[in-house]
């Protein structure tokens, strides 16, 4: 596949990532011309100086990784990633209301931070580390009543978690693919091969570090 560089979101959300990481991971989005770069909120005005004149979309993360904020700090949290230059918004989902199957939390949650985006993105993480099949399509169909755009597999910040499986990934194309929501893939994506099969199984984004690795086949 010759266009892999513009499935990729090249992400860098490490605790403990330093000013010159970030620059990196900039630099490497722009010679490779990667769809865009997933970084935390407090990097996204950085990164909208830095990438300023490049087609890079900058990508942040909201209630990350746990999801277990409250509805208004996801809120604030969205309205400031915006406002400070952020193109797509990546919100993790409460999974403890997915588990209780609390629809109308969810959903008016969704519509909330979507409202919030300001016609960006909006993509919500359901971390299928945790969650079983039925939960998979449970949270995929909360995310389609909510008006998200995306839905996405992992935050990859889950203790012995797999991230992105490929099975995964085809269940929640199709649950979501008729309401026309796409699928981000995110989560131990290494290679070529990985990406790959991520796309056959039906994600059009792929979050992953290994972003220089994959193109370089």
């Amino acid at each position: 596949m010759d266009n892999l560089n513009k499935y990729i979101e090249h992400t860098l959300l490490k605790q403990d990532a330093v000013k010159a990481d970030f620059v990196k991971l900039f630099n490497e989005a722009k010679e490779h011309k990667f769809l865009g770069v997933c970084i935390n909120p407090s990097y996204v005005k950085f990164a909208k100086d830095y990438l300023k004149g490049t087609d890079v979309k900058i990508v942040t993360v909201i209630g990350f990784p746990l999801g277990a904020n409250t509805t208004e700090t996801k809120i604030f949290e969205t309205i400031n990633a915006v406002r400070d230059g952020a193109d797509e918004i990546d919100m993790v989902i409460n999974v403890t209301k997915v588990k209780e199957r609390d629809t109308d939390f969810l959903v008016e949650e969704i519509k909330m931070i979507k409202s919030a985006c300001g016609g960006h993105n909006l993509k919500v993480i359901i971390e299928t580390d945790l969650l079983t099949h039925d939960d998979i399509i449970y949270a995929c169909e909360c995310a389609v009543k909510g008006g998200a755009d995306f839905v996405k597999t992992s935050t990859g910040f889950v203790k012995n978690g797999v991230g992105a499986k490929t099975e995964d990934v085809e269940l929640m194309f199709n649950t979501v693919k008729d309401a026309g929501l796409q699928v981000k893939a995110s989560g131990g994506i290494r290679d070529k091969e990985a990406a790959l099969a991520m796309i056959k199984a039906g994600a059009v984004r792929l979050g992953t570090s290994s972003g220089v690795k994959i193109v370089a086949g």
